[in-house]
């Protein structure tokens, strides 16, 4: 089951992640999040949070059309959003796509991108994306779909990622160690409309980008 999950940060246009929302189970919304999702026309499954950022306006409309809700203390040892999650999780999914995950704060921005890394451990796969990037995480090998031009970049999240061997990119790798720190992997290119990425030991953090992004 995939789960889709608005987070409070940034969306650029709405327009261009509606496509994530087409094969989803359910709609979660993390606290002010519930803007998102309501200004693209979507009535939330659930929304979770400590409730002291999202406006009356968009509480009003919770109310309005009977979303299901779950409030938490503001003191927490958890955000909004890995809560979101975590119900996801806990609802029966195996993905999970957040949208909004990224914003003006630096430290809630890279805690939602290392719940991929936690979460993966417990058996969800969790993506951030909005509408000309995603990120993801690469442990085995994938083929990623893209098309000319499309900009992929390998970032290690653990401290080397061993036997990077990469297929359909300008600048390949063959068998390569990516160590953590060093901007090795950044900003390779798509040769066709698939790439291939194998690794033999590590965690990469995977973010393609499409061509009218750059």
């Amino acid at each position: 089951m995939k789960a889709v999950i608005f987070g409070g940060g940034d969306i650029e246009n709405y327009e261009k992640v509606k496509k994530y929302l087409s094969c989803c189970s359910i709609v979660i919304c993390a606290d002010s999040g519930a803007r998102h999702a309501f200004n693209m026309g979507v009535v939330p499954d659930l929304l979770v949070g400590d409730m002291d950022s999202i406006s009356p306006a968009d509480m009003e409309k919770v109310q309005k059309w009977g979303v299901k809700k779950q409030n938490f203390p503001s003191e927490k040892d958890f955000t909004d959003t890995e809560l979101a999650v975590c119900e996801a999780l806990k609802l029966g999914a195996d993905e999970a796509l957040l949208l909004g995950g990224l914003g003006n704060r630096p430290d809630h921005s890279l805690a939602n991108i290392f719940l991929m890394v936690s979460f993966k451990q417990q058996g969800l796969e969790l993506k951030l994306a909005d509408g000309n990037w995603e990120m993801f995480l690469i442990d085995e090998p994938v083929e990623i779909e893209g098309k000319e031009g499309d900009i992929l970049s390998l970032v290690p999240i653990t401290p080397k990622v061993t036997g990077v061997t990469t297929e359909g990119l300008y600048y390949p790798l063959k068998g390569e160690t990516l160590l953590m720190g060093p901007a090795r992997g950044i900003s390779n290119v798509f040769l066709t409309s698939a790439a291939k990425v194998e690794i033999e030991q590590g965690l990469l953090l995977a973010v393609k980008c499409t061509e009218d992004e750059i």
